[in-house]
């Protein structure tokens, strides 16, 4: 089975139904949707009843079907059982990796993939390899003012399809409010059966505040007058229905490291009121994308991490291959002179250096001992992100 994880309203149905517009036979099902619950427990193999136009093999898409209680047992049942007749598509806006526990595992019956919102990468279709783009990470880009103008849009409307595509922001503002509101009071309290619902959705609207920095799960349970674990409970949910993402610190070859705390970024930092932290955010997320579909593709095992010393010297992001360092990324509003984090962390890890700022036209090479480091503009070296 195929599964395709993602933020709610991110395009995960959309996607199924462009697909399945390339089988002659296909069914949708949406658990959300009671005539559909309906089916499943009168019928468990409901799908069986399909019309069908030829005898090729049918596409069934299980929407939202991780909300069923039993839905590792249906799934398996089902693969099982039918696997060889029918082609299945199974989208969640909850982690369905996360959901596999015990003896009733999937393990081995299906591939997971995951949909994001839209980023600039995505929409500029790089032709590049990964191999070669690393190979070239600091080369000169032209500037592409077709590219800056979708970054600016990303940036005042998010990359959820809907709002961007509505080039709106007073439509944008209407739209957040109901997106957390549908997720925090209706997903994630159905099935997490979360009783503090309110200091959760306080929780949710601090975050923004918090981006940036290594989180305090201790600081945030005293303002909420919380438990540490509840505030615990709550940031992972958050997580697991890709309200939020986290990074972890990088430690290796750095003295005196900070270890233990992550940072916490938005999928929808459209949200956050500082220009700064935002266009770390929007940074955050193109390479949390781009990791994730290499891992997706089966490229590599790569990870998004941060560096902080306890001198406060910090470097924004560092992607890894198998724990294995292969570029830094800083990320300035305006300022197009290296900062002097990223010149210490360079001379001690070797590897290449980028420092995004977000301001169009900017493509500076400075030398750092042996080394190179490039100050560009965000939405040109982005864009030929693989």
């Amino acid at each position: 089975m195929i599964f395709l994880a993602g933020p709610r309203q991110s395009g995960k149905t959309t996607i199924a139904k462009l697909i399945a517009e390339k089988y002659s036979n296909s069914l949708y099902f949406n658990y959300d949707i009671v005539e559909n619950k309906k089916k499943l427990i009168e019928n468990p193999y409901f799908y069986e009843s399909i019309n069908r136009k030829d005898d090729t093999k049918p596409l069934i898409i299980l929407d939202e079907i991780h909300k069923y209680h039993n839905w590792k047992n249906y799934l398996k049942g089902v693969y099982d059982r039918d696997a060889s007749l029918y082609h299945f598509l199974v989208l969640g806006s909850g982690r369905l990796n996360i959901y596999q526990k015990g003896g009733d595992s999937l393990a081995g019956r299906y591939l997971l993939f995951h949909l994001w919102p839209l980023t600039l990468c995505e929409y500029s279709k790089s032709q590049q390899t990964l191999d070669f783009f690393l190979q070239n990470i600091n080369a000169s880009y032209p500037h592409n003012n077709k590219y800056q103008e979708i970054w600016e849009n990303l940036f005042s409307l998010s990359g959820f399809p809907d709002p961007f595509f509505s080039k709106d922001k007073t439509y944008y503002r209407l739209w957040v409010k109901n997106y957390q509101n549908q997720l925090i009071r209706e997903d994630i309290r159905d099935l997490s059966h979360v009783q503090k619902v309110d200091q959760m959705a306080l929780l949710l609207s601090l975050l923004p505040s918090k981006i940036g920095s290594p989180i305090s799960i201790d600081n945030i349970a005293q303002d909420l007058s919380v438990s540490f674990d509840s505030v615990k409970k709550w940031l992972e949910l958050f997580d697991t229905f890709f309200l939020t993402f986290n990074i972890t610190p990088w430690s290796k070859k750095i003295s005196r490291a900070i270890v233990s705390r992550k940072k916490i970024y938005l999928m929808d930092y459209a949200v956050i009121d500082s220009p700064g932290i935002q266009f770390e955010n929007m940074v955050a997320l193109e390479l949390f994308k781009s990791i994730n579909t290499w891992n997706d593709k089966g490229i590599g095992n790569f990870s998004l991490h941060y560096i902080r010393n306890k001198e406060k010297q910090e470097v924004d992001f560092l992607v890894a291959d198998n724990n294995k360092p292969l570029f830094i990324v800083e990320t300035k509003l305006s300022d197009d002179h290296p900062s002097k984090s990223i010149h210490v962390f360079q001379n001690k890890l070797k590897i290449p250096a980028i420092q995004l700022i977000n301001k169009p036209g900017i493509c500076k090479h400075y030398t750092n001992e042996n080394n190179k480091i490039s100050v560009m503009s965000a939405s040109t070296w982005l864009s030929n992100l693989p």
